[in-house]
């Protein structure tokens, strides 16, 4: 496999050393059992703020410049989303001033304001932009359709999804048996709405470049969930 670019290798690196991206036993909201956990929510002091901004912002360059990716406003989702989003926003203006300077951001409330200005979102209006959501993870997938319909309602564009990680994981089997292949939900909602989605990471990503920032034996554990759970898109 192909070393990781500068910008993922050093975003790896903040989330490992930053505990950020834990190895250990996890219980997910599946009720599998993983080898690791990262948690967007812990990126809350400064320079890993800063990791993960840089680290958003190279993503989003790198997509728009292999012409995958336009966009008008850069689109939080309530809660996590709304930091990622406008750290993003303004980490892409200082990397691209000159394209992305004058870029906005937005993000929803969980429940509608009925006074003030009112209404499901703060900042720039969706009406006629081409919108792209920024979040941590996609696990079913289900907050990324509800902040789809949300834009689509305030008559926005959904242009694409990045997130920080792609857990490369299939879901879990209507029948309980995950020996079965399976497609991920990151994979459902590309078919599903036809939008390019990106993810800073990746599981293989994690596990090439957590060699010598963990040990061993949690790369095997790493390995061993990955040949179990791994999704067949």
């Amino acid at each position: 496999m192909a070393a990781l670019s500068p910008y993922k290798a050093d975003f790896l690196k903040a989330s490992i050393e930053g505990g950020v991206l834990k190895f250990g036993s996890f219980e997910l909201k599946s009720k599998r059992i993983s080898p690791y956990f990262f948690n967007a929510g812990d990126f809350y002091r400064a320079d890993l703020l800063q990791a993960i901004s840089t680290a958003y912002a190279k993503c989003i360059i790198e997509a728009h410049k292999s012409g995958q990716l336009d966009f008008d406003i850069v689109f939080g989702p309530a809660y996590k989303g709304i930091p990622l989003a406008t750290a993003a926003t303004d980490k892409l203006a200082q990397l691209d001033p000159e394209t992305y300077g004058k870029i906005c951001y937005s993000f929803d409330r969980k429940e509608a304001k009925d006074h003030g200005e009112g209404g499901n979102i703060v900042g720039a209006p969706l009406k006629g932009k081409r919108i792209l959501i920024v979040d941590d993870v996609i696990t079913a997938g289900t907050a990324k359709r509800e902040a789809i319909a949300k834009i689509e309602k305030e008559g926005g564009i959904v242009a694409g999804i990045v997130v920080a990680l792609d857990r490369m994981e299939k879901l879990p089997a209507a029948d309980g048996d995950d020996s079965k292949p399976g497609p991920s939900a990151m994979g459902e909602l590309r078919k599903e709405y036809g939008i390019p989605i990106f993810a800073i990471l990746t599981l293989d990503d994690i596990i090439e470049g957590m060699r010598g920032l963990a040990s061993p034996e949690d790369v095997k554990k790493t390995e061993e969930y990955r040949a179990k759970y791994k999704a067949s898109d």
